[in-house]
């Protein structure tokens, strides 16, 4: 692994840590209004990462990498169900970027 690597790898690490223990508050839904992006997509890009070295994982296997733990925990200790508002903005912004 070369030094760039090593601190992307880092990086990503801190990024799952920050929204996985510090910020398990803030929720998917919100991710994707603000950034287009939540943790859900990030594990589908880890699954397509894997992919592409020859690693086949599951849909289930790629979120409980990014989650820290089985999606359907995750789901049941920090997800809340959308507000009529964030769906509206949900859907807003997927108007906008598509």
């Amino acid at each position: 692994m070369n030094d760039t690597t090593a601190l992307e790898a880092a990086a990503f690490r801190r990024l799952l840590q920050h929204l996985n223990e510090q910020r398990p508050d803030v929720q998917n839904i919100d991710l994707m209004i603000l950034a287009g992006f939540c943790r859900n997509c990030l594990a589908d890009w880890y699954r397509e990462a894997a992919a592409e070295q020859g690693v086949a994982l599951d849909k289930e296997q790629a979120r409980e990498r990014i989650y820290g733990m089985p999606f359907a925990e995750w789901k049941e200790r920090h997800q809340l169900p959308a507000t009529p508002e964030q769906l509206a903005a949900f859907e807003a912004a997927q108007r906008r970027h598509g």
